[in-house]
């Protein structure tokens, strides 16, 4: 039973990332699909009732916001892992500039998640942690080091 918890600014390649590594195996839970925090909650307790591994496509910039998830998937039994997305806020707006549609954030929130950023830790409960950085549509995943 495993639970993987994104943490990057927007248009850093966590979804896709998801979609290529995790599409066949985990339950997306995500608040761009689900839009409110308790049908997030239900999926993420359907989960744990039915120990379906699960991957929590949010930001989750801030040791707050992870704690949550952390906290009942450990409650639960559950493996935490950790992913942490390369966050360069150019590289992250000129992505977004590409996007059309719903997808494109205002530049705001992408500035406003990156203040909000607090590198993540195997303090925080993480079992596993990876840095994941992106160069020509490649994604390249290293084991964490507090040296990002």
């Amino acid at each position: 039973m495993q639970a993987i918890i994104f943490c990057g600014i927007q248009a850093t390649g966590k979804t896709t990332f998801f979609k290529e590594k995790f599409f066949k195996t985990h339950v997306h839970i995500s608040m761009d699909l689900l839009n409110t925090r308790n049908k997030e909650l239900r999926f993420i307790e359907t989960c744990i009732l039915t120990s379906q591994p699960f991957v929590v496509d949010n930001t989750n910039p801030s040791l707050k916001e992870r704690a949550k998830y952390i906290a009942i998937a450990k409650a639960n039994k559950f493996k935490v892992t950790g992913y942490y997305f390369q966050s360069k806020l150019s590289d992250a707006i000129e992505r977004n500039n590409q996007r059309c549609g719903k997808e494109k954030i205002p530049e705001i929130g992408i500035r406003g998640t990156f203040k909000k950023l607090d590198l993540p830790s195997y303090s925080e409960g993480f079992d596993e942690l990876y840095y994941v950085t992106t160069e020509n549509n490649e994604f390249t995943i290293k084991p964490w080091s507090d040296e990002v």
